[in-house]
């Protein structure tokens, strides 16, 4: 069966999760290459298989050359233990798991390898074309889309677990759209969070040679005040040659001030500090 028509095949068995991002009705039929929502309005699957929910185009600096050096780089492990600790933390039950931000898509698919047997749907998006496109190139039985956080094309109550990993958030869409007694998980980076690479990227006084996630946490805190956090913090060897994909893989270097490492200081940099809080809930 074509990638195209394994994408078709998922959405005709799960169309009851997606809703029309014009509308807020729900899609209710699927005909050779579209879904149709009651109201009439219809949205393509594009010939890479996946569906385009945005009105309008993406805003977003993640491209594909971001994309498949962070997949380097994840293939080789960086985020691992982090992708095991989301899996501990899951219910031991087939769930709908939507993974918020997927990007190139590998955390995603090392999840569903940790939670083979399990029988999940499993629904990833991002902002990114670039992404989306190579996230549908995995080996993997889920189904990726384009769209929007703030404006979620799922239907109420679809999920039982959201997951989200260094994004940003929407919480009254999370909600709406997680079942009761759902899960949620977010990854965000704590101070360490790489911190060889910030300063060796950024001068000692610089604002980008540090991180403060407080305000993040707080907000959590806000919205799930019975919420958890839990820290996984490790040192990661980086794989001989892999300083250059390391630096492109991460929005790090986009700042203003930033330095150009010279080819000696990348040689130099043998391992990175992963330190992440994951923030757990449950929705009441």
């Amino acid at each position: 069966m074509k990638k195209i028509e394994k994408q078709r095949q998922f959405v005709k068995r799960h169309l009851d999760l997606f809703r029309c991002p014009t509308c807020q009705e729900p899609f209710v039929q699927l005909t050779e290459n579209s879904i149709v929502c009651g109201r009439g309005h219809r949205i393509d699957f594009n010939k890479h298989g996946y569906l385009h929910f945005l009105r309008g185009a993406a805003d977003t600096e993640y491209g594909r050359k971001m994309f498949l050096a962070r997949r380097e780089l994840l293939n080789a492990g960086l985020f691992k233990p982090i992708v095991e600790e989301i899996a501990k933390a899951l219910p031991s039950q087939p769930l709908n798991i939507l993974d918020v931000g997927t990007g190139e898509g590998t955390p995603f698919y090392q999840l569903s390898e940790l939670r083979a047997g399990q029988d999940d749907c499993l629904v990833g998006f991002d902002i990114s074309k670039a992404g989306v496109t190579l996230a549908t190139q995995l080996d993997m039985k889920a189904f990726f889309c384009v769209a929007d956080l703030r404006q979620l094309p799922f239907n109420d109550q679809s999920f039982d677990a959201i997951i989200e990993l260094f994004s940003p958030s929407d919480y009254a869409e999370f909600n709406r759209v997680l079942m009761p007694g759902g899960t949620l998980i977010k990854v965000i980076p704590n101070a360490d969070y790489l911190t060889e690479l910030r300063h060796l990227l950024y001068a000692e006084g610089d604002q980008h040679a540090h991180y403060d996630n407080s305000r993040v946490k707080e907000l959590f805190a806000q919205h799930y005040p019975n919420g958890r956090v839990q820290r996984v913090r490790y040192r990661f060897e980086l794989p001989a040659g892999m300083q250059a994909a390391l630096v492109e893989m991460t929005p790090l270097h986009w700042g203003r001030g930033v330095k150009q490492l010279t080819a000696t200081e990348l040689a130099n940099l043998q391992a990175v500090t992963v330190d992440v809080s994951l923030l757990i809930a449950k929705k009441s």
